[in-house]
C-alpha cells in the first residue's frame, strides 16, 4: 500500500544526462520511466516539475555576461524540450502524460491551469510541469514547491544523483553519514542547503515535507512512495 497517494516529483535536468556530459541519456530516462510507470500503475497521483540544466542554465548564461532574465528564459525553454522528451518516453511505457508549461506555447502543450492539472491527476494522468514559475529569477526548486503547494501533494520528492542529505559532502568526507529524517529548522541551522531557499521556505511554511533521495538506484522512486526507508525526510 503507498504511503503517498498524491506526490510531486523534482527531477533535474542533469539528471536526466547519466554519465553524459549533455543532452539527455536514452538509457537513464528509460530507466526513470520504468520506475514512475510502476508507481501509476499502483494508483498514485504524480507530478513532475522538470529542470532544464542538461540543455541550458540560466544562471550560468548570467554569470557569462548575459542578461540573467534573458538566461532564465531560455532555460526555461530547456526545461520544456526535456519536458516533452519525458512525456514521449512515459507513453511508450503505456502511462498517459500531460505537458502543462508557465509560459505559453498553445501548439504545442497546454497552458498551466491549474483545475485541469488536478483533474488529470485524478484520472491517473502524469502531469509534467514545464517553464518554472514562467518568471525569470525563480528556479525549478521553487516552482517544484509552488506546484506542490497548488496540487494539494503530500510530499515533495527531490531526486538528485545523492541518496539522501548528509552530515557533509559524501564524495568529500567519507566519515560523512546520511539523515533519515530532520527537520526544517535542523537543516537550516546546519547549513544543509536542501533546495534554495524560496522553494525551502515555502515547504516550511506550507508544512509540506521534502523527501530527498536518489533517482538513479533502480526502484528508489517506488521505495519512497511506499513509505521504505529510502533517502532523507525532512519535516517540520
Amino acid at each position: 500500500m503507498p504511503a503517498y497517494k498524491r506526490v510531486l516529483l523534482k527531477l533535474s535536468g542533469e539528471a536526466l544526462m547519466g554519465d553524459d556530459s549533455y543532452g539527455i541519456n536514452p538509457t537513464t530516462i528509460d530507466a526513470m520511466v520504468t520506475d514512475i510507470a510502476e508507481v501509476v500503475a499502483n494508483g498514485v497521483q504524480l507530478a513532475i516539475v522538470i529542470g532544464g540544466g542538461n540543455i541550458f542554465r540560466g544562471v550560468a548564461g548570467g554569470a557569462a555576461g548575459m542578461d540573467r532574465a534573458t538566461a532564465d528564459y531560455m532555460g526555461m525553454l530547456a526545461t520544456m524540450m526535456n519536458a516533452l522528451a519525458l512525456q514521449d518516453a512515459l507513453r511508450q511505457k503505456h502511462v498517459e502524460a500531460r505537458v502543462q508549461s508557465a509560459l505559453r506555447m498553445d501548439q504545442v502543450v497546454e497552458p498551466y491551469i491549474r483545475p485541469r492539472a488536478i483533474r488529470h491527476m485524478e484520472e491517473g494522468k502524469v502531469v509534467i510541469f514545464a517553464a518554472g514559475t514562467g518568471n525569470p529569477f525563480f528556479t525549478t526548486d521553487t516552482a517544484a514547491a509552488l506546484r506542490g503547494a497548488e496540487m494539494g501533494v503530500e510530499v515533495v520528492l527531490k531526486a538528485t544523483k545523492v541518496d539522501g542529505i548528509y552530515t557533509s559532502d559524501p564524495k568529500k568526507d567519507p566519515s560523512a553519514t546520511r539523515y533519515d529524517t530532520i527537520t526544517f529548522d535542523e537543516a537550516i541551522i546546519k547549513n544543509l542547503q536542501v533546495m534554495d531557499a524560496t522553494a525551502f521556505a515555502l515547504c516550511r511554511d506550507r508544512k509540506l515535507p521534502i523527501k530527498v533521495f536518489s533517482i538513479l538506484k533502480q526502484g528508489a522512486l517506488k521505495r519512497v512512495i511506499m513509505g521504505e526507508g529510502e533517502g532523507t525526510l525532512v519535516h517540520v
